[in-house]
């Protein structure tokens, strides 16, 4: 007895079995379009008729794609993993086994960039954990592309509607991270496992921090800044810094991270002649810290080198007023 069926455009089923290409089920034979025709959803799989998928997406058992999801395309649901809210992945997205979330059925939004791959039980843009938030609130999360956010990593929408959780582009979030409501991460950043940030930090671009560490609410982490693993950060690293300790402090100039990231040699050695002017001054008349800031600015030779200055001025701003200021100075041979 022939197991081939046919259905016509009436028939309830007909409809159903164009929405889905069920591969693994030859015997069935379709009248599915050409996009439909290169998506593989497996049967276990539960997509709601009013989400949004692209040319090329592959979703696994026993996954889950809400209402108003909007996948890009060949994204990659492997078995287990969902999506819910008011979502939207670019194309290449890839949502590892077992319980990768993204997504919350809440007021607002999630948009994640191009080829992001979120490892296994990531759960991102979900609600936050600020008891300032009030239920009903719009939240939102933005997430660049090209970004690696590994297992168990947690990534929270905003606390108001007047803020946004950003991620920038080619970051390394590694295992059990948390990034917190209304942060700002920028680019080529590495977290490593266990890198906690409060809400509300800043970190700028190509900062790298060891494994084990807590940021502040409110702090900010510069610009090819290290973070030596289970330090405890409660003020602003300025840019080129390593802080490391129990209770950060600032340890000498990332002269590793800055040469792997090609400054010069003479960038480095105008650097470190600025670090120890401001931060190891051997005149008793060098005055405050903003005394010495304004020396650096103003030598004839160290003033002309824009990482000087950029480096000048994030400490600088790090004392604004609403600012929390900087990581205590600890003397340290390596700078």
């Amino acid at each position: 007895m022939s197991s081939l069926f046919f259905f016509s455009s009436r028939n309830p089923l007909s409809v159903a079995f164009r929405r889905f290409k069920i591969c693994s089920f030859s015997s069935i034979v379709t009248y599915a379009t050409e996009e439909e025709k290169s998506r593989f959803i497996h049967p276990s799989s539960v997509i709601h008729p009013n989400a949004i998928l692209g040319d090329g997406v592959s979703v696994g058992p026993f996954c889950t794609i809400g209402p108003f999801a909007k996948l890009g395309r060949a994204c990659q649901l492997y078995p287990g993993s969902h999506i819910f809210g008011n979502t939207e992945l670019g194309d290449n997205c890839i949502l590892m086994t077992s319980g990768a979330v993204i997504g919350d059925d809440l007021p607002g939004h999630t948009v994640v960039g191009r080829n992001n791959v979120f490892g296994h039980h990531a759960v991102i843009g979900v609600k936050c954990q600020d008891m300032k938030y009030k239920f009903g609130n719009e939240c939102f999360l933005e997430i660049g592309d090209n970004n690696e956010i590994r297992e168990h990593v947690s990534i929270h929408r905003s606390s108001t509607p007047s803020d946004k959780t950003v991620i920038g582009d080619n970051n390394l979030i590694m295992g059990s991270c948390h990034i917190a409501h209304d942060c700002k991460v920028g680019n080529n950043n590495i977290l490593a496992n266990s890198t906690l940030l409060a809400g509300h930090v800043v970190v700028e671009d190509y900062a790298h921090t060891a494994g084990g560490i807590v940021v502040h609410q409110f702090c900010r982490i510069g610009s090819y800044a290290f973070i030596g693993g289970g330090s405890v950060v409660s003020q602003d690293v300025p840019k080129y810094i390593i802080v490391s300790g129990e209770r950060a402090e600032l340890r000498g100039l990332n002269l590793e991270g800055l040469r792997r990231r090609g400054f010069s040699a003479m960038e480095i050695k105008s650097l470190r002649a600025a670090y120890r002017k401001i931060f190891m001054p051997t005149d008793t008349s060098s005055g405050n810290i903003e005394d010495r800031l304004v020396q650096v600015e103003q030598h004839k030779d160290l003033g002309l080198f824009p990482a000087v200055c950029s480096m000048v001025q994030s400490i600088r701003d790090s004392f604004a007023e609403n600012r929390r200021g900087i990581c205590k100075f600890r003397s340290w041979s390596g700078s």
